[in-house]
């Protein structure tokens, strides 16, 4: 239902059934309403789908194989975007408003976005007020060891930071204006590194410093911006020096072009269900339809001894519809569907022009995050920290 072109559930939901039927045509007829395919749905409950998305996590690792890895981490970027949905009564009432004013009800969607394979690995949905951070908690448990964790931001908070040294997880994340950090807190650790900083905001000064490592980006020639700064608990210079971490920064757009694909290639940037819980389970089906064209896209790239992250979405999409219009056609004359997705691919030719729209009203104009406030600790300060370490 997904992958089909129509507007209306209804009229995806035939276009689906009659895919099916000439896909598989000796097999027993699925039912013929979209009424009662909704309330088939509905007998699987949460559970379920997260047999699925592990289900589909394992078969992700196998895809990727030697691409699970860049620069020798398995990186994974956390993102968070909001979905419309339709501005029914109900809907207003459970989401109520997360952007600006009159604005409709909103679904908060964030996910874990592969660097290797350019796919998402794990999402989480809520009303549009829910925040990332939440999100990416409850999505910790599902990251295979080892994982590093890049992020904008969004995702400085001292909590969130804390559980993650405490869980051993590996972050690469950006830190702006509205964080100050500390250095000389401790002099043994400014004999050893300049780059050692403390984050110990004024609300935490009854729980321990957190100890973090600064990287500073020089920016780019001509680029009216700060340079940019990066935390991490990753001290190793040679697994993470400051070329691999700007190469892993860089790479966190992808989730951002994956939110494009999402919304606007696969036509999910409003959704269509008019009750709240049939809204959530449409934005669930529509993510495990986008991992699915992505896993099978992949495999048919690496097929070919190509990188998955030159994958098309529209390309495959394509390809998709395509073979769900004629199956027994393009079975006939062109093999597989791996085969035929291993072909989109995007393009590459080099540009001589850009591809950005020359006016778009809508554009967003948001101010650069800047740069922390770093200032050395006071003497008071670092005797406090030492009580800290002493009592915890």
């Amino acid at each position: 239902m997904i992958f089909e072109e129509s507007r209306n559930l209804n009229d995806r939901f035939l276009g689906a059934r009659k895919s099916l039927v000439a896909m598989f045509p000796g097999d027993r007829r699925p039912g013929k309403s979209y009424s009662g395919f909704v309330k088939a749905a509905r007998r699987l409950g949460p559970q379920a789908m997260e047999v699925m998305k592990a289900h589909f996590r394992e078969h992700h690792q196998r895809v990727a194989g030697r691409h699970s890895k860049r620069f020798g981490w398995v990186a994974f970027a956390a993102d968070g975007s909001r979905v419309e949905v339709p501005r029914t009564a109900c809907n207003q009432e459970a989401f109520g408003c997360a952007g600006r004013d009159k604005t409709g009800p909103q679904l908060a969607l964030t996910t874990l976005y592969h660097l290797g394979t350019g796919l998402p690995w794990d999402w989480r949905i809520g009303v549009g007020t829910e925040a990332e951070r939440v999100h990416l908690r409850a999505m910790l448990a599902t990251l295979p060891d080892g994982a590093l964790i890049v992020a904008d931001a969004g995702f400085t908070g001292y909590d969130l930071l804390k559980d993650l040294l405490e869980g051993g997880r590996s972050f690469l994340i950006r830190v702006g204006a509205n964080v100050s950090l500390l250095t000389k807190l401790f002099s043994v650790d400014v004999e050893q590194d300049g780059d050692i900083v403390w984050l110990w905001p004024q609300d935490k000064r009854n729980l321990p410093p957190l100890k973090l490592r600064l990287i500073r980006l020089p920016r780019k020639s001509g680029s009216p911006q700060e340079a940019m700064c990066l935390l991490t608990n990753v001290f190793d210079r040679q697994r993470m020096s400051e070329e691999i971490a700007a190469c892993l920064y860089e790479m966190r757009w992808g989730v951002e072009v994956f939110y494009r694909a999402f919304k606007r290639t696969l036509d999910q940037h409003k959704l269509r269900s008019d009750a709240p819980e049939q809204a959530k389970w449409e934005l669930h089906w529509a993510m495990m339809a986008f991992l699915l064209l992505g896993l099978m896209t992949v495999e048919g790239i690496i097929d070919r001894g190509r990188d998955p992250l030159s994958m098309s979405v529209a390309a495959a999409l394509r390809i998709v519809r395509q073979v769900m219009r004629e199956p027994q056609r393009c079975w006939r004359h062109r093999g597989d569907l791996r085969f035929l997705l291993g072909e989109a691919q995007k393009d590459e030719y080099v540009r001589t022009s850009s591809k950005k729209a020359r006016n778009w009203p809508h554009k967003k104009n948001q101010l650069p995050p800047g740069v922390p406030k770093i200032r050395p600790a006071t003497l008071h300060e670092s005797l406090r920290a030492q009580r800290v370490y002493i009592a915890a």
